[in-house]
């Protein structure tokens, strides 16, 4: 693989979505670009997600033969399979895989809200694939019209991170640091177990309470300890832990669905791999990631399974928190 290339290209992409997206922003309503297109397998499709499908497989078209061909699984993408679909199309060997999500947030974009993001990574091609193959990840910021910039975030395995800012306007790029928290504890910080979509959320909020329970026991009356804010996109929940604004987030939604079908209750949303394939620059940086159970993360790299993922911003972090939330997880029967 050819990862300077991959990562040229992937930016390349992602910064022809956002321009799309800020398109459509600025010259669609709002009822049109929430509109319901599709009811895809994995998520629905809205009519702001249809808008960039047609900017994406041209341009990842235009530049398959120099990476020796590609298979692309891309979220809402039409062709979708869950073998995915090659480019150029032929019964040749395939050398790269990626997985993409064109917009991550979209229910937060769509109102013009809050930014999404690009999402993409890429993997020397194998009959099966996981996200630790991945070797090139990059996230670009689709942000709101009220943005002068967008940041574009990218990792090579081995060789760190890293993130620029352009100017919307200009092009003009800025180089700024990945810069996760040094801190030793969540205190007077923010971090958050997710629950923006219901069913089951009074369920998470129990368990948050009771980690932060055992963890600040002594916590003074009145006084605010930790923050919150219940960033809609997983890529958003990953850019606020890269950048330092986030030190922990867990999203166990799977676990979550369990004992709701377990008690004859609906399962909600979750998380699917493709929403979390940027995960390389996470490691690159030194964020602890984890599984629901406290393995060190890996999922399937499809477009369909189910997965949970808890990010600390450093081993403090993590090392504070682990044991109370594993603690708060059994006691609401999320873990046996």
């Amino acid at each position: 693989m050819n990862h300077q290339l991959i990562k040229d290209i992937l930016c390349e992409i992602g910064e022809a979505v956002c321009n799309k997206v800020i398109k459509s922003l600025k010259e669609q309503s709002i009822e049109t670009l929430s509109a319901v297109h599709e009811e895809a397998a994995a998520d629905t499709i809205y009519q702001i997600d249809k808008d960039v499908e047609d900017i994406i497989v041209p341009l990842l078209k235009q530049h398959s033969e120099s990476l020796g061909g590609v298979v692309l699984l891309a979220e809402g993408i039409e062709e979708e399979s869950e073998g995915g679909f090659k480019l150029p199309a032929s019964d040749g060997n395939v050398a790269v895989k990626i997985i993409m999500d064109p917009i991550d947030g979209t229910r937060g974009i769509m109102y013009d809200k809050r930014s999404a993001f690009f999402l993409a990574g890429a993997a020397p091609n194998k009959p099966e694939n996981h996200l630790s193959d991945i070797e090139v990840a990059v996230m670009v910021e689709l942000p709101t019209t009220r943005s002068a910039y967008s940041d574009t975030l990218w990792a090579i395995k081995g060789d760190g991170a890293n993130r620029f800012s352009r100017h919307l306007e200009s092009n003009e790029l800025k180089v700024l640091p990945l810069r996760p928290s040094k801190s030793a504890t969540l205190y007077g910080g923010f971090g958050q177990i997710s629950r923006f979509f219901p069913p089951g959320r009074e369920i998470l909020a129990a368990i948050e309470e009771d980690m932060l329970s055992e963890v600040f026991p002594d916590a003074e009356e009145g006084k605010t300890i930790v923050f919150e804010d219940q960033y809609i996109s997983t890529g958003g929940q990953m850019y606020e832990l890269l950048v330092g604004h986030d030190r922990f987030v867990a999203d166990v939604r799977t676990l979550l669905n369990k004992r709701l079908k377990a008690e004859g209750r609906k399962k909600g949303h979750i998380c699917h791999p493709y929403d979390i394939c940027v995960i390389l620059i996470a490691e690159e940086v030194g964020i602890e990631i984890t599984d629901g159970y406290g393995n060190k993360f890996d999922a399937a790299m499809n477009l369909y399974d189910e997965i949970d993922w808890i990010g600390y911003a450093n081993k403090e972090i993590k090392k504070q928190l682990e044991k109370p939330l594993f603690n708060a997880l059994k006691k609401h029967k999320l873990l046996d």
